[in-house]
């Protein structure tokens, strides 16, 4: 395990990594996630094998720490993964990034573009204000205090057992924090940011989930979509070897 600081305030964020050859690959969680749960089997998958990998937990996530007075908006995660970055000596590398992760790898290659050689986002955030449906508007639903006083009891609760299994090990308030800051999104908009970026970028969409907003747009500024069938929201369990192909570059 290894750590870098963050936030001003000596916590720490915490990784992983398989040693392997260059650009490394980055994975980054989506919200109440833990990185290597849902990436590590990808990352050993044939295909893949042979590169470095890092699996981040984000800050209140997983085996990271938890500040109390960190904001944990997009802004401030994307600081905390460049710091990341920073420490493990990378630059031009591979963000392998699903939902929130995505929205933070997006902010982080508009912030830092020489840390970031290519983009491969699962359901990734766009826009702000996702619909009520979202596991993230359920979350800010509430008022923080209320959520970290039973909200979050009610929400693991709801949410099933495989999400559960890891949001049960984020701080309820970095959790809170982190879905307002999901919801709030970023400026300009992820969706924005995306469009303007460079590097080579291939976004997944579940085919389970429906259509992405804005596809054709999307593809115009250059950004590969591959809707995934009978795929949802986590393309990675669903369909592990269209996931590792689209990480290896075969779409």
């Amino acid at each position: 395990m290894k750590e870098a600081q963050f936030g001003g305030e000596g916590s720490r964020v915490r990784w992983t990594e398989t040693t392997g050859a260059e650009p490394a690959r980055v994975y980054v969680h989506g919200l109440g996630s833990i990185s290597s749960v849902y990436h590590a089997h990808i990352a050993a998958s044939p295909e893949l094998a042979g590169r470095r990998s890092l699996f981040v937990d984000l800050p209140g996530h997983g085996i990271s720490d938890r500040p109390e007075h960190f904001g944990y908006t997009l802004d401030d995660h994307a600081d905390a993964l460049a710091a990341v970055l920073d420490a493990a000596g990378l630059t031009g590398a591979e963000l392998v990034a699903h939902s929130m992760g995505g929205a933070v790898a997006i902010v982080l290659a508009h912030r830092r573009p020489e840390l970031v050689s290519r983009l491969v986002l699962t359901e990734a955030n766009l826009d702000a204000s996702p619909p009520p449906t979202a596991g993230s508007s359920g979350i800010a639903s509430y008022e923080e205090d209320d959520f970290v006083n039973g909200g979050h009891a009610r929400v693991l609760a709801d949410v099933g057992p495989l999400w559960a299994a890891t949001m049960r090990l984020a701080d309820p308030r970095a959790l809170h924090r982190s879905a307002v800051g999901l919801r709030r999104g970023s400026e300009p908009v992820m969706r924005v940011l995306l469009e303007g970026l460079e590097v080579d970028r291939v976004y997944l969409q579940g085919g389970l989930s429906g259509e992405l907003a804005g596809r054709e747009d999307l593809e115009a500024a250059g950004v590969r979509v591959v809707t995934v069938p009978g795929a949802g929201h986590n393309v990675m369990f669903d369909r592990p070897d269209v996931f590792a192909a689209a990480v290896a570059g075969r779409y």
